[in-house]
């Protein structure tokens, strides 16, 4: 009988892109076009340039750019600065139990400029990725995060090096040395969220997902049973201690997990933790016409796992205060709007932010919902300075979720607001309609990606 590492590299390597759903394809568009608008957006934060600051430049056709600067780098290292930048905003989507756009799409746009590789090429490999992450992922019953380790940092290395492995054309034998490999080269801390190092997760996920590939390609081994062995992966990483490592029929390639679970598009450049709540914040005070000064107190119920997340309560910087649930409902009932200019040191500081934070009551909830680690729904009341109360709607899903996803006009809001300032509006515009169309490329290096014109 076959086993699990071997069943998930004959699929990466076998599937036949024609046989992918429509639904996926569409989802795999957006969730390439969203991180490369994050990433965009994110390039010129501190802890980029300081990571950027050690990847020397390259030359030759082996190369891949560093988006949007255009300067050329080896892929790997590419794979780790655009990985790097889309996620240190926070405002990169989610789906499954992490961030698997911005591990993906860093790995596919490095390796794949530098093969050359199509557009519906780089579809394939996304989705290749997904399925891989999608599917092991439901193997374990317990959530990573309670155990301390960062999905996007844990299952990301093996989903990026399956995108790699399927760019390169690998066979089933060196797809599975590629799986095998990265198992050994994943792993982050959830005790870094609200740090630079976060964001680092998502760029060493990528990287690795490129460097495991190449080495498989160039004969480097793995372990066979790497994924299921007593000292494998899924035994190493689980939460609960009893992984299924022997799951039968994983129906990959015909229950697509992309299409059912989709990708969760961010309306803010904070934690998804938040984002529900958010959205009940602002309904409430857009409804009853709110101000500060009516308000007594904030009570918000979400999820233990999303407390547990949410870290910083009394935070001084914004990038605490994207893990910050005081913060965000503040921020919702002070500005009305929680984006990239609230997401600032000066703002956070603020005295009547810093007041409202404290009016925060949060209260939690050890019921999950299924598909993420998250309460059923968040709920949010206000209570005046009266003593009334008003009672928010339950909130099961964000705006932007791929229950309640953004119009085309939306997203393509949120996508000239990340790239235009970068790119210029004609440039953005130009991009945003090539990715919606990402199939229909011949190469990837037709991408108007850089601010400097398309590298050849």
């Amino acid at each position: 009988m076959q086993g699990l590492t071997e069943t998930v590299a004959g699929f990466v390597a076998g599937f036949p892109a024609a046989t992918i759903p429509e639904r996926c394809v569409g989802a795999a568009r957006v969730g390439m076009a969203d991180c490369i608008a994050t990433m965009i957006a994110g390039a010129r934060e501190q802890p980029v340039e300081i990571v950027r600051s050690l990847a020397a430049a390259a030359t030759g056709p082996d190369t891949a750019p560093e988006v949007p600067s255009g300067r050329l780098l080896s892929p790997a290292d590419a794979a780790l600065v655009n990985g790097v930048a889309g996620h240190v905003l926070d405002y990169d989507d989610v789906a499954l139990d992490g961030h698997t756009s911005v591990v993906l799409t860093p790995a596919i746009l490095a390796e794949g400029w530098a093969l050359g590789s199509s557009g519906a090429e780089a579809i394939a490999a996304y989705i290749a990725g997904y399925e891989v992450w999608g599917a092991l992922m439901e193997l374990e019953p317990g959530a990573l995060h309670e155990r301390g380790f960062h999905p996007t940092a844990t299952w990301g290395p093996l989903a990026a090096a399956a995108a790699c492995a399927r760019l390169h054309k690998l066979d089933a034998e060196a797809t599975r040395n590629a799986i095998a490999i990265a198992a050994s080269l994943a792993g982050g801390l959830v005790a870094n969220f609200g740090t630079m190092t976060k964001s680092l997760h998502a760029g060493r996920a990528a990287q690795a997902g490129v460097i495991a590939a190449r080495l498989a390609k160039g004969g480097f081994t793995g372990a066979s049973d790497a994924l299921e062995r007593p000292t494998g992966f899924l035994k190493a990483y689980s939460q609960s201690g009893t992984p299924n490592v022997a799951p039968g029929d994983l129906r990959l390639g015909q229950d697509w997990r992309l299409e059912r679970h989709g990708i969760n598009v961010k309306r803010y450049p904070a934690c998804y933790a938040t984002h529900r709540s958010i959205d009940a914040m602002l309904d409430l005070v857009r409804e009853h016409q709110v101000t500060p000064a009516d308000v007594g107190e904030i009570r918000v119920r979400i999820g233990a796992m999303q407390a547990l997340m949410l870290r910083n309560h009394a935070p001084t910087t914004g990038l605490e205060a994207k893990f910050s649930i005081e913060f965000a409902l503040a921020s919702a009932l002070i500005a009305r709007r929680v984006g990239l200019e609230q997401l600032t040191d000066a703002f956070v500081r603020r005295p009547e932010v810093v007041a409202a934070m404290g009016r925060v009551a949060c209260t939690t909830t050890s019921e999950r919902t299924s598909g993420i680690p998250f309460a059923p729904a968040d709920e949010v009341s206000l209570v005046l300075a009266s003593g009334r109360e008003l009672k928010g709607a339950p909130v099961s899903h964000a705006k932007g979720s791929w229950q309640r996803p953004l119009t085309e006009a939306e997203f393509e809001e949120k996508f000239l607001d990340c790239s235009s300032g970068a790119l210029g509006a004609n440039q953005a515009k130009a991009l945003f309609a090539s990715l919606m169309r990402l199939d229909d490329l011949a190469s990837l290096r037709e991408l108007p990606l850089t601010g400097v014109s398309r590298l050849q």
